[in-house]
């Protein structure tokens, strides 16, 4: 009885996730996508390498793709958009820049440089249209923090000594502009990776069983449902295709880890939480679904891609990649 319930659960499982596809919507377009925000079902944003920057207003049917000006060899490694007009987008490195439209993609103001030696952005999250964060590598022993409670057009450097100290070899993956989130308590928690690899909640850094000891090793994603459960993604970017100590998950809050039991089929550099148990995880080998809070992960798509998002208001879910593409779930 034991054997066959488990056979009709697990079968259950794998026949949800199989019912969902990838669907591309655009690609062959020069540029490596990383950032990515969908503002609701219709709105989307993406940006990338050679300074270009995408939107659709109608769910992905068409799209306008923008090059910022001064800006044409520039990596937009990540983009937060609040509607059809507005939108922040970060260049990684050196100098550091934030900049904002307001004018649909149009053009673009400079809201933040720092040119400081060293300086490199990986990930941008808001927990709403005024309140925002930017995370940095290393400078001097100590991550980068800046704060926008202003949407952006603002940013506030935290001070160094109320940074979270970073240990050897430790770093973030400008992968996906997933690596830090905000959660509904308005904090944030964040995920490091390199030759140590660490989850960081209130400036507290906390062990991380993923593989790490090498640069291409450790987290690239954090993904929040509330402020205890979360799932970490990563792996080793250089061996695309081993599941080996790559996806982590957490019912309280970090201080606890787990593997799931079938993990995704390899690297993963970015995760998001759908609804409900479901999640969605992604890389360069292919997408995996999860419809049971992680335990059991099942490939839906081999096609690469860097970044999954759910839209803020609604329920589709994006994706975008190297070659200009971008695509999104079916269900």
């Amino acid at each position: 009885m034991k054997f066959l319930i488990c056979f009709f659960v697990l079968t259950e499982i794998v026949f949800s996730a199989e019912a969902q596809t990838i669907k591309i919507l655009t690609s062959g377009t020069k540029t490596s996508l990383r950032g990515l925000s969908a503002v609701n079902d219709n709105i989307v944003w993406a940006s990338g390498s050679g300074g270009m920057v995408a939107k659709s207003t109608d769910g992905g049917a068409s799209w306008k793709w923008f090059t910022v000006k001064g800006f044409e060899k520039t990596e937009f490694r990540d983009i937060e958009a609040f509607d059809a007009n507005t939108a922040v987008i970060m260049a990684i490195a050196e100098p550091a820049y934030i900049l904002k439209t307001t004018d649909g993609g149009e053009t673009w103001k400079t809201v933040y440089k720092n040119e400081t030696k060293g300086m490199f952005l990986d990930a941008m999250d808001f927990s709403n249209d005024k309140d925002g964060v930017v995370l940095g590598d290393p400078l001097n022993g100590r991550f980068f923090i800046s704060r926008t409670s202003d949407g952006g057009n603002t940013w506030q450097d935290v001070p160094f000594d109320n940074l979270p100290i970073a240990d050897s070899g430790e770093a973030c993956f400008a992968s996906s502009g997933t690596n830090i989130r905000k959660m509904k308590n308005g904090k944030e928690v964040f995920v490091s990776g390199g030759l140590s690899s660490h989850f960081y909640k209130n400036n507290q850094r906390r062990n991380l069983p993923i593989i790490q000891g090498k640069e291409s090793t450790g987290a690239n994603s954090v993904a929040v449902k509330n402020n205890k459960v979360m799932m970490v993604a990563g792996g080793d970017f250089n061996t695309k295709d081993s599941a080996t100590q790559n996806f982590f998950i957490t019912k309280c809050g970090g201080k606890k880890w787990y593997a799931p039991d079938a993990p995704p089929k390899g690297y993963r550099s970015s995760v998001e939480y759908i609804s409900g148990n479901t999640w969605i995880t992604c890389g360069l080998n292919g997408v995996d679904i999860s419809s049971d809070t992680s335990k059991h992960f099942t490939p839906i798509s081999k096609e690469g891609f860097h970044v999954c998002r759910r839209a803020k208001t609604g329920n589709v879910v994006f994706l975008a990649g190297g070659g200009g593409r971008i695509a999104k779930l079916i269900p």
